[in-house]
């Protein structure tokens, strides 16, 4: 019960299709097929690397906080041993320690001035 002229003596592949655009339609949709399996392996991946990324950023971040953290915790320690010098008698010797670095900056520019006048 086969009919006939269906499919005798056709190349496999073309499926009795020989003369009309059907082939170049599957390669067309092969070509572009082919083309967006490259897109999507660019982007996945594109993906995965900013993934990575992402992920070494983080990390960075964390450990710049934790840093900073322990910053804030000596600062405040500097500043709150500051608060009870000066409220002690100990106000001349915080003179002194305000007024020691602009001594040795004034030093530091006389000298700087000899040394430009030797030259």
């Amino acid at each position: 019960m086969s009919r006939a002229g269906l499919g005798e003596g056709v190349p496999p592949g073309n499926y009795g299709y020989t003369g009309s655009g059907y082939s170049a339609c599957e390669e067309d949709k092969e070509r572009l097929s082919e083309s967006l399996r490259s897109k999507v392996s660019a982007i996945k991946s594109l993906s995965v690397e900013m993934d990575h990324e992402v992920k070494h950023q983080n990390k960075l971040l964390a450990e710049m906080d934790s840093q900073f953290d322990s910053t804030t915790g000596i600062l405040g320690k500097t500043v709150g041993k500051l608060k009870i010098l000066s409220r002690g008698s100990q106000t001349k010797l915080l003179c002194y320690m305000t007024l020691f670095p602009f001594f040795v900056f004034f030093c530091h520019l006389l000298d700087y001035e000899t040394e430009v006048m030797q030259v």
